[in-house]
Formats: structure tokens, C-alpha cells, sequence
């Protein structure tokens, strides 16, 4: 421990250092001249304010800092100690995500570049299910500097996240309500998908009809249901709400309307089997875009948000940390298959 107290005082009387600066300076030299090395033990802050002078809301601050940078980690009850020797980090943040689908990998991979390599990313996955959603938040909350959390629409989610504090706190992809001020990048389901459906109508009027893939208990937006029970009313289009695609039922002169990619592979692959062609002889919607369907059955029709950008309006809230609410736009793409 006096290998810490002397780094600390060979930085007093520099000009403009603050006492919380020369806390955490001096337990990071003490780490880079390797008197420290991960899973060290840490003075108490009671030990601290008796060797240093220095008081309780400084050296609070200090620990606080060096957590939420990754460099210190907290043990209830057990005190502070070093996690990482990695010092040059400058922040710690975690990603709370569904799951590692097409889109979310393209969400992480943009965040991942633009954020830098100063700062240590840590990635979750809830799967959409509220009790892993509830431990992770448990395990995360006081941990990092930043969260930047994907919700899941439930009850319980408003409550689970009031551990977590708003001013480092990010809301991505869904919008769900929260008590408190906070900030968010998130799509709109519910009317934009309206809007699409409408604007698809004259090509889905050729059809006998069109056919919405709907699994009550998956992260489906149930907006998007709502809005497909709207536009078939309005647009007068006999549109038909099934749970799931059944392998081998595709057929001639039915628009297929799925937004899970392995049904619409299944869909795709019947398709070929039955040399239906996408496009002519059914047609094909899909949320979500990526690559594979720009490029498969020459090109398969999409609508969704940008998640490049997404992600990109992210990282500049974490590196800013400057309040943002915005709801980006949806985007149609139009291809072969519709």
C-alpha cells in the first residue's frame, strides 16, 4: 500500500492537479510502474482519508472515475480492486443487446469502430427475456460509465432500469418509457410500417393475398401487427395473420410478410424447390435489411431503420455525452421480390 501513497504525493503541487486528479493519476502510475497488477487490493477510502487528507466525496469520486474507465472494479463489502492494467482506457461501457442477429452485428460492428479503442466495450444478450434483462441490469448497474441498452417491451422494464442512472444511460432500438429524463436513438414501428404497407399496395393488389408471419411471443413489435390489421381494413386487401410458416406451404400468387430471417429462408428455399419465382409468381417482404438480401433471389424488398447510423449517433453520445432524443426514419427498399 505505500507504493500507492508515495505516487500520489510525488504529484503534489502540480500546477492545476486537483486531489481527485492526483488520486487517480497516482493509482494509475502505480499500475504502470507495475507496483500494482490486476486483482491487487485497493486502500478503503476510510484508509485513504487517514493517509492522505484528502475527503471522503474526493477520493469517492476518484474510485468512481477509475471504475467507470474500467482500471478499478467494486467487490460489495470487500472494497476496491484492480481490474485491469490496461490504464490508457478511458472509459467502460456496457451494450445491452436482444441477440446477435444480421442487424444488431451490424449495430455493434459500427459502435465498436467509431467509439475508439480507449474505451472497453462489454456486450450482453437478453434474448428478449425479462429475468435474464432484470440480472444482467443487476450485474451491470455501478459497473461502467456508459449503458447503452436495447429494452425489452414489458412491465416490468420501466422498473428494472431505475437502478441504472440516467445521465449515462442511453436507450437503443425501442422506444420503451421510462420515468425519468433520459436520452434515446430509437426506431417507430407502428406508423412507419403503415406507411410502407400502403405505399406497397398497387404491387400487393396482384396477389390473391398477403400473409404477415406473427409470433406472439417473440421481440415482434406488436405495432407492426397493429398497423397490418390497418392497412388490409383500409387498402381493402385480404391479408391473413399466421404464427408461423410452415416448411413446404409456399404458394403461387401469395405475398409472404416476415420479419424472422430463418422463415424467410424457409420461405426462399420453397421458392426454388417449387421454381416459384420471387417477385412474379409470389412476393416477398422482409424488416430489416442486410447484405444477403440485396443480394439473394435478386434482391429481396425491405423496410427498416439504419443501424450504421444508429450506431454511429451512439458512440457520439458516449463520447459527448450529450443529451439526444431522436427517433430515426424507416427506409424502403425496393427490390425484385415485391
Amino acid at each position: 500500500m505505500q507504493d500507492i501513497y508515495e505516487q500520489i504525493h510525488e504529484l503534489e503541487g502540480i500546477p492545476g492537479m486537483s486531489k481527485h486528479e492526483q488520486l487517480v493519476q497516482g493509482i494509475i502510475n502505480t499500475i504502470n510502474a507495475r507496483l500494482l497488477s490486476r486483482g491487487d487490493a485497493l486502500p478503503s477510502v476510510n484508509k485513504l482519508i487517514s493517509e492522505l487528507g484528502f475527503a471522503r466525496e474526493t477520493i469517492a469520486r476518484g474510485y468512481k472515475e477509475l471504475v467507470e474507465r474500467g482500471i478499478v472494479t467494486s467487490r460489495n463489502r470487500k472494497g476496491f480492486f484492480v481490474s485491469s492494467n490496461d490504464t490508457g482506457q478511458q472509459l467502460k461501457v456496457a451494450l445491452l443487446l436482444f441477440a446477435f442477429d444480421t442487424f444488431q452485428e451490424t449495430f455493434y460492428k459500427t459502435f465498436r469502430a467509431n467509439i475508439g479503442e480507449n474505451i472497453q466495450l462489454d456486450v450482453f444478450f437478453h434474448h428478449n427475456n425479462i429475468e435474464v434483462f432484470e440480472s444482467i441490469v443487476s450485474t451491470i448497474k455501478g459497473r461502467y460509465g456508459m449503458y447503452v441498452v436495447a429494452p425489452i417491451p414489458h412491465p416490468k422494464t420501466a422498473e428494472i432500469l431505475k437502478v441504472l442512472p440516467m445521465d449515462k444511460f442511453l436507450m437503443i432500438d425501442r422506444h420503451e418509457p421510462l420515468e425519468a429524463d433520459y436520452s434515446y436513438i430509437v426506431q417507430e414501428f407502428g406508423e412507419s410500417s403503415y406507411q410502407v404497407f400502403c405505399s406497397l399496395a398497387e404491387t400487393i393488389r396482384r396477389y390473391d393475398e398477403m400473409i404477415f408471419y406473427y409470433r406472439p411471443a417473440t421481440d415482434t413489435p406488436i405495432e407492426i401487427l397493429k398497423a397490418f390489421k390497418r392497412f388490409i381494413k383500409d387498402c381493402k386487401i385480404k391479408g391473413v395473420i399466421k404464427t408461423a410458416y410452415l416448411p413446404g406451404t409456399v404458394a403461387k400468387g401469395k405475398v409472404y410478410y416476415t420479419i424472422n430471417n430463418t422463415e424467410l429462408w424457409s420461405i426462399l428455399k420453397d421458392c426454388t424447390e417449387k421454381e416459384l419465382i420471387p417477385g412474379k409468381d409470389v412476393g416477398i417482404l422482409s424488416h430489416n435489411d442486410d447484405i444477403v438480401k440485396e443480394i439473394i433471389c435478386n434482391g429481396i424488398t425491405t423496410y427498416s431503420t439504419d443501424f450504421e447510423l444508429m450506431a454511429a449517433k451512439a458512440a457520439d453520445f458516449v463520447l459527448s455525452r450529450e443529451k439526444i432524443q431522436e427517433v430515426l426514419p424507416t427506409i424502403l427498399i425496393r427490390r425484385k421480390s415485391l
